[in-house]
């Protein structure tokens, strides 16, 4: 295995593949994977008090390894700042839609990415949040580039970007 990032940060559209891709990352890796919604929100879509779930992933980020799979914008500094590798997934948002349409009916249970309780679901709120998750974080996302240019950054806008990314990692084996 020739994986060098022991601290990896994975956001982006809902339905882009983000949690998938945690998950093939950890079996690779062994590195421990933490979903944020799992710890954003208690049970059946009730939000934990927000300074807790910012002390829960200060203490995660302060171990030497993780996978955190997630957006959580406002805390997205908190998370980047202590990455060695970010990855961007910015797939086209009408792929996006489609898949988590489609993850209402085939969700891989292997994924274990929600509190108790909270089952897939469509609505309003999740079908603009992805149209216009891009300009919500452009600006933040370019003031964090500058502000930690050793940082590696990798946008995943396609499969072809993403095979490429995880054969930067793993060469053949992924």
């Amino acid at each position: 295995m020739c994986i060098s990032f022991k601290r990896i940060m994975i956001f982006g559209r809902p339905g882009g593949g983000k949690s998938t891709f945690a998950l093939a990352l950890h079996k690779k890796t062994g590195i421990p994977l933490h979903h944020l919604d799992k710890h954003f929100y208690e049970s059946n879509w009730i939000e934990r008090n927000y300074q807790e779930f910012l002390q829960i992933q200060d203490s995660i980020v302060c171990q030497e390894l993780w996978i955190i799979d997630g957006n959580s914008i406002r805390s997205l500094e908190m998370r980047y700042c202590r990455a060695d590798l970010i990855v961007y997934f910015q797939y086209p948002r009408l792929l996006c839609y489609w898949r988590i349409l489609k993850r209402l009916f085939n969700k891989n249970s292997e994924i274990d990415d929600r509190a108790k309780g909270c089952k897939e679901t469509i609505n309003w709120g999740l079908l603009s949040y992805i149209w216009t998750f891009e300009k919500r974080v452009a600006k933040q996302i370019q003031r964090l580039m500058w502000k930690y240019p050793k940082t590696k950054f990798v946008e995943i806008n396609s499969d072809k970007t993403l095979k490429k990314l995880k054969g930067e990692l793993w060469g053949e084996l992924f």
